[in-house]
């Protein structure tokens, strides 16, 4: 974009803060901890669906969505680079830094050896020791799937956004994030949708936020309270509509304050911290393990430790290291 947007940023600054949430806890749950999973259901039922909203929203705002079909080219290697090298790369981290320390600590979710590990981040994906960088290969499919589905015509966008929702309703297979861009390509047709319509989408979100943000908590609150034997897809649709003016309103309309200075510095480093938040945690609860249990009343300190590593890990990975080799600082801005 030529001039970046305070709401977009913020925005994506609180749903990042959510993810790092979301990761604290892989497979095996602490015991004696009846708080953290219900409030992961309900954090699962809007923040993904946000991220996909603001990708789609920012594919119209930069104008890579509306590209001619002379440029298309240029765009799927700018996509790769963006998106498909970080998630091979990191993904290939992950399995070789997993197989690894599983040698020496606990470890989340590991592989049983390098080919398994391979054929799940690439294949067998709901078998991923990388499940967390999903997004990347999905924004890829979907973005590049849109671009050329429209093919330059916002008159188009209708008929896409109903073969999203046909693609939410069929049951997909877990190959290659078949199931993942089908449960959340609809989003990214909403965050384009909102990108098309510009001031109107902004007016009408400045106008319904508040009433859309508490129905959105009610609908959180039923989440994290019954919807433990819920279909996922019974939820994931209403719920992460719900969500798109309702957050985005709220961050859009938030006053200056240091809390909104929190979510523009996380927004800005957004992609770094998702890109690595799993293996600063992963690290610091290996670390940790050693030293004592995260059952119980020590989940809370715990949990705590997680999210700064998890957060401020990333960034100053970024700030003090990737920042002095070129490549890499383009590679994860």
């Amino acid at each position: 974009m030529p001039h970046r947007r305070q709401d977009i940023d913020a925005t994506k600054g609180l749903a990042i803060l959510l993810v790092v949430f979301g990761h604290l806890v892989a497979r095996a749950d602490p015991h004696g901890v009846g708080w953290y999973e219900p409030l992961r259901r309900a954090i699962y039922a809007f923040h993904m669906p946000l991220f996909l909203y603001l990708s789609g929203l920012v594919a119209v705002s930069s104008g890579m969505l509306l590209s001619p079909r002379a440029a298309w080219g240029r765009v799927a290697q700018a996509r790769v680079k963006r998106l498909l090298l970080p998630f091979f790369g990191l993904g290939l981290l992950v399995v070789l830094g997993k197989l690894l320390a599983a040698r020496v600590m606990y470890v989340d979710n590991p592989p049983a050896g390098l080919a398994a590990g391979l054929l799940g981040l690439v294949w067998h994906t709901a078998a991923s020791p990388a499940l967390s960088i999903w997004y990347l290969f999905v924004l890829f499919v979907v973005s590049l799937g849109a671009m050329v589905l429209l093919g330059g015509r916002p008159a188009r966008w209708p008929l896409l956004l109903g073969l999203s929702l046909l693609l939410y309703v069929l049951p997909l297979p877990a190959y290659m994030y078949a199931d993942r861009v089908g449960e959340y390509a609809v989003f990214f047709m909403l965050g384009t949708g909102a990108g098309f319509a510009g001031a109107r989408w902004d007016g009408l979100v400045d106008r319904i936020w508040p009433a859309a943000l508490v129905l959105l908590l009610l609908a959180l609150t039923a989440v994290a309270l019954f919807d433990a034997q819920w279909p996922e897809k019974w939820v994931l649709l209403p719920v992460g509509a719900l969500s798109l003016p309702a957050i985005h309103g709220a961050l859009r309309n938030m006053s200056a304050t240091s809390l909104q200075a929190l979510f523009l510095v996380l927004g800005r480093y957004g992609f770094m911290i998702y890109l690595f938040n799993t293996l600063f945690i992963g690290f610091t609860k290996g670390l940790l393990l050693h030293v004592c249990s995260w059952d119980g009343a020590n989940f809370l300190p715990f949990a705590c430790v997680l999210m700064t590593a998890g957060i401020l890990g990333p960034m100053g990975l970024k700030r003090y290291a990737l920042r002095r080799v070129p490549a890499l600082d383009r590679f994860t801005n």
